[in-house]
């Protein structure tokens, strides 16, 4: 006689439950649930102060939350770091731009995990390097001082740090915030493609015309998870209007989101 075994879903890419951050006495998320699964390109839809840096920064455990749990891949925020699981691309970074730190150098950060006691690269750390920066176009800048590069050039050095760390996960802070076209799009590709080699992309923005063609699902928010949906859906107008700015009451009082699916009223203050 033989027996089966049902087999254990796997746990998804980011799982967060009821949580809570609060700076003092002001709230900056409330209750926030959300789960992104495998294999996506995930966006997180508000405007600036809706609490989506916050957010990534409580995914990535640099942040405590005054209540509520963050997963990843099943487990802690501070064990998917140790292993290398998870990165982050902030949406400004604390650079000293006139420091003389090439290209090449500050992608080799992104390995410093890896690296022995004497932070020697090996010669499979050069390649993740190589690797990294052709895939955001920069291969031809390796060399270059960090702050000669335009903004849209250095956004796409950091997502080579993120690529060079060898992430499944990679959370991305307003990627396309004072960048140029062929950066975005550079980046845009890139995404896609990492979503379709099974990594998990979650990206925040309040830019909306770059979501139909770029996200998988989409969540809106402010201060909590107003609905989530596939891109067309979160997008229309209604709906958008929860998380910009109008009538807080309309989800409330029957209006449509239209295949989306209502998580919270908009909160005040």
């Amino acid at each position: 006689m033989t027996s089966q075994h049902a087999q254990t879903p796997p746990s998804p890419a980011i799982e967060v439950r009821d949580l809570t951050v609060a700076y003092r006495s002001l709230v900056a998320l409330r209750s926030v649930s959300l789960t992104v699964p495998w294999g996506q390109v995930y966006g997180l839809i508000g405007t600036n102060g809706s609490g989506k840096s916050t957010l990534f920064k409580s995914i990535m455990g640099i942040l405590r939350p005054n209540s509520g749990t963050v997963l990843i891949n099943g487990g802690s925020a501070a064990i998917a770091r140790r292993r290398s699981l998870i990165s982050y691309v902030p949406q400004s970074e604390d650079v000293d731009w006139s420091f003389p730190l090439s290209v090449r150098e500050v992608v080799m950060m992104g390995r410093y995990g890896s690296l022995n006691w004497l932070r020697t690269p090996r010669r499979k750390d050069r390649t993740a390097v190589s690797d990294a920066l052709e895939k955001v176009g920069m291969a031809d800048f390796a060399d270059r001082q960090i702050g000669q590069l335009s903004g849209g050039q250095r956004k796409r050095v950091f997502v080579a740090r993120a690529l060079a760390q060898g992430a499944a996960i990679v959370l991305l802070d307003e990627p396309f915030t004072g960048v140029d076209k062929t950066s975005e799009a550079t980046i845009s590709f890139l995404l896609r493609r990492l979503a379709a080699e099974g990594k998990t992309i979650l990206v925040s923005t309040h830019d909306l015309h770059s979501l139909p063609g770029l996200c998988d699902a989409a969540a809106l928010i402010n201060k909590t998870v107003l609905l989530h949906g596939t891109p067309a859906e979160v997008l229309k107008p209604d709906n958008l209007a929860l998380a910009f700015g109008a009538n807080p009451f309309a989800a409330r009082h029957g209006a449509t989101t239209g295949g989306a699916t209502f998580v919270h009223a908009p909160l005040a203050g």
